[in-house]
């Protein structure tokens, strides 16, 4: 018995010496799961729709996502980063934005950050990500956020618009490299590789800075693309070989955007407004304007936004424009979950106007 009882504190005490050295091991590595669950019902009803639909929808004010981020601390200050977060639509449970997304349409990054700022490879934001969904007060919401509307998703319906700034949110078989926080000013570089075989050409390059200085915030980004994003494939608006999909059925192999916003946080209220174009070489080209305002109210903020495109060029016809507005209400239940309330109009040239409305309930994890 004596024996046994030694063995048995002898196991005890490796065990306890085990733990003791694994902690500080452990305690260099960190990898969270996270994610955003968003589902609303409403009335559903753009410009050119016959009429409108009743819907369960996912994603009224932010995409809904899961995954895993992690860190590695590596020493010297050096860091081992990578993210795999999938996006879901949570009225049906299926995985991805659209049919024949790829899993990890969100992120599937690895890389390395440090003093000189961070560095990943695979797929990852575009330039326009950023600076669109920070100088909205609906923030990533590509349901609401009248200008998310105009420049990232088109209108699969009668109307033929399509979306102004081309090559998806996320880049493929990308390299990001982000610079270290110079006084609020930080700057982000991207290169797709095309992956074309004799064609070096064929790729995407573009770049943004972002300014936050109190209640200061400015932005700016510029991107070529020439390759569209997650698929090569027919799916959607995307068609075989990466060409760049345009209103009145034509294609372009590039295309050239850009856009400058700022926002001001007066604590009574913050305002937004931005200002994008986009060519092709082909002859057509969009502006797109956009203003908005958060007001502060109890518990939660109205939201305001109103953005304009306006389209022009001999591969398009005649000159139209698009305008669409949203005014909500977004109330915090808690850090983590809020209920949200919008309507929404939205009016092309010569069609009939599309009026929606949605109200949602958000959690993060």
């Amino acid at each position: 018995m004596q024996q046994n009882s030694l063995k048995l504190k002898q196991l005890l005490l490796l065990t306890a010496l085990g733990a003791a050295f694994a902690s500080p091991a452990m305690a260099q590595t960190n990898v969270t799961v996270s994610g955003v669950v968003d589902a609303y019902v409403g009335s559903m009803r753009n410009s050119g729709d016959a009429s409108g639909t009743s819907v369960v929808n996912s994603g009224g004010m932010t995409t809904s996502w899961f995954g895993f981020k992690g860190t590695e601390d590596l020493g010297g200050g050096l860091k081992a980063n990578f993210a795999l977060t999938s996006f879901i639509q949570a009225d049906t449970g299926r995985q991805g934005r659209f049919p024949g997304d790829t899993l990890f349409s969100r992120d599937a990054s690895v890389g390395l950050s440090g003093g000189f700022g961070a560095i990943s490879l695979g797929r990852g934001l575009a330039p326009q990500f950023l600076p669109s969904i920070l100088f909205s007060p609906f923030g990533d919401s590509y349901t609401f956020s009248p200008l998310l509307l105009q420049t990232t998703i088109p209108l699969f319906n009668a109307s033929g618009w399509t979306n102004s700034v081309q090559g998806d949110t996320g880049w493929s078989n990308e390299i990001v490299y982000s610079t270290p926080d110079f006084g609020g000013l930080k700057a982000n570089v991207h290169y797709q590789f095309g992956e074309v075989a004799g064609d070096s050409s064929k790729r995407n390059i573009g770049a943004n800075a972002l300014y936050f200085n109190g209640p200061l915030a400015l932005t700016a980004y510029y991107q070529t693309v020439k390759v569209n994003n997650p698929l090569n494939t027919p799916v959607g608006n995307v068609q075989p070989g990466g060409n760049i999909p345009l209103a009145s059925g034509q294609f372009a192999s590039s295309q050239t955007a850009w856009m400058v916003g700022g926002a001001y946080d007066f604590k009574a209220t913050k305002l937004y407004a931005t200002y994008g174009q986009t060519s092709h070489n082909i002859d057509l080209q969009d502006k797109t304007y956009s203003l908005g305002a958060s007001v502060p109210a109890g518990n939660g903020k109205f939201l305001a936004s109103w953005a304009e495109t306006k389209r022009s060029g001999a591969a398009f016809g005649a000159a139209r424009k698009r305008d669409t507005i949203s005014v909500g209400y977004d109330y915090d239940l808690s850090k983590r979950t809020d209920l949200y309330a919008i309507v929404m109009n939205d009016k092309i040239t010569n069609l009939s106007a599309g009026n929606s409305f949605g109200v949602g309930v958000r959690h993060r994890f």
